[in-house]
């Protein structure tokens, strides 16, 4: 094949390639096949390609990135606006309507299934190397103490490096005052179950995460939705209102990069929240395992950096940085540590020592700030991919949230759009979603979906992208 007897033909394969851009077979940020796997493709040479891939650079459709390739470009674009702040109810309710929780569970398991219901991130995302080098080397570096109980509060090293790391959020607390929990949701339960009793009254975001919902009802507590900002989260001033109103036992918030609407609420208003806790003598219990994953560092401070009198109740975990798998929290709750360590024995006993081992081991390397430098710039571009294609796939009046860290997107589609009719329609597809009623005590939130933006960005992603958004256009018409 003689390319010189034919310069038209890399303006061909330019535009062929320019198609199936347009077309989202590569999306906003895509890497394309390396040159030699696209002249195969096309049947040219190599310099052909290098010839096609400079004029879409000069056409403005990709962009060189230095010993990586070339990647499609994010091309300026109209955001949706964000959704209003909202309006709950104003009275304690029960938690009811959670039985679609377990099947979006069940769906992240799923191979076949497009899996954008789901919190979790795709091992893509994940240091997985590092951490199979540090579970190699646990026997070695830890011997008979991986095969024992680590009996709370926690293995002492392990412990030790967490306070290390909770002083970027501005907690400075000393190893023996941290809990190591079963993941977050352990944490989260047991401190639910020293502050509060069957029949109390807990004070949450609206919308709040599904999982905090089902401790609650498995606590037999009630819940009372609180207006919350999209970007800010709760507000301080509808709480003060609340809390002159009911007898609230506890706040439950997430106050860096909530889920789902991942806010970020501002220091003074953390700061404010907390005053206002402490003022009124309510305990305030804090779930940041989002809160490594800021897209810009340095990472914001946590709600218990402003505490004086111990009433907050912090939740931690590396569960959506380092795996879900690990199954690895903390808990430091201030003056409810002697309660919450007995309680944690009595429910559970013990942590896995191996995992908590492996994350020690990888934090005194050094290995998960590394990761994190990486991994923020990776969660943001894979939020602002899922944006962008909600504004370009979805029917016209849909707005979206505007995170700054995390990996959930939270999507308000037109008013006559039913979110449970979505989920079952697009389930019928292999493509699974979180509805937002799931996301409230009282089944709010109806025409609301929350998608996790931490998946491969690929030719598959943005077909289900796409069909998600006609079926959400045909709902949006059938009125």
């Amino acid at each position: 094949m003689n390319d010189a007897t034919e310069p038209w033909r890399y303006e061909t394969v330019a535009n062929a390639l320019e198609a199936q851009i347009e077309a989202g077979t590569w999306g906003a940020g895509a890497r394309l096949p390396g040159m030699r796997k696209l002249a195969t493709q096309f049947g040219v040479s190599v310099s052909t390609i290098v010839s096609a891939e400079q004029l879409l650079e000069d056409r403005g459709v990709i962009e060189a990135r230095p010993r990586s390739g070339y990647y499609v470009r994010e091309l300026p674009w109209q955001p949706p606006e964000a959704p209003e702040r909202s309006t709950p109810e104003s009275a304690p309710t029960a938690v009811t309507g959670q039985e679609l929780v377990l099947q979006v569970v069940k769906a992240a398991n799923a191979p076949d299934q497009v899996r954008l219901g789901a919190a979790v991130p795709d091992a893509s995302f994940l240091p997985a190397h590092a951490l199979q080098r540090c579970f190699a080397g646990v026997a070695r570096n830890w011997g008979d103490r991986a095969l024992e109980y680590a009996f709370p509060p926690g293995p002492p090293e392990l412990r030790q490096q967490i306070a290390q790391r909770m002083a970027d959020a501005g907690c400075q607390h000393a190893p023996e005052e941290i809990i190591i929990t079963n993941g977050a949701q352990e944490a989260l339960a047991l401190s639910l179950r020293v502050v509060a009793n069957p029949g109390d009254v807990i004070a949450i975001e609206s919308p709040t995460f599904y999982g905090l919902l089902q401790t609650i009802e498995a606590q037999g507590l009630r819940t009372l939705e609180i207006p919350t900002d999209p970007d800010e989260g709760i507000a301080p001033e509808a709480l003060a209102l609340a809390l002159d109103q009911w007898p609230v036992a506890a706040v439950m918030v997430m106050p860096n990069f909530g889920n789902p609407l991942g806010h970020c609420a501002s220091e003074e208003r953390k700061q404010a929240l907390v005053e206002l806790c402490e003022a009124r003598q309510v305990p305030l219990i804090e779930d940041d395992v989002y809160g490594d994953l800021s897209f810009e560092a340095p990472r914001p401070w946590a709600a218990k950096a402003y505490e004086t009198s111990g009433g907050v109740l912090y939740c931690g975990s590396f569960s959506k940085t380092l795996s879900p798998g690990l199954r690895l929290g903390w808990a430091v709750p201030g003056r409810f540590h002697e309660r919450l360590e007995y309680l944690k024995y009595a429910h559970s006993a013990a942590t896995p020592a191996w995992p908590g081992f492996a994350v020690t081991d990888l934090l005194e390397r050094g290995g998960y700030d590394r990761y994190l430098r990486r991994v923020r710039s990776d969660y943001a571009r894979a939020v602002e991919a899922m944006r962008r294609a909600v504004a370009r796939y979805f029917p016209a009046g849909t707005r979206t949230t505007r995170p700054v860290g995390g990996f959930v997107l939270w999507v308000e589609l037109p008013e006559s759009v039913d979110a449970i009719q979505l989920y079952r329609r697009a389930l019928a597809e292999r493509i699974s979603i979180a509805a937002g009623p799931m996301f409230s005590p009282t089944g709010r939130f109806q025409r609301c979906i929350r998608l996790n933006c931490a998946q491969p960005r690929d030719a598959r992603l943005e077909r289900a992208l796409a069909r998600l958004g006609e079926l959400a256009g045909d709902l949006a018409s059938a009125v």
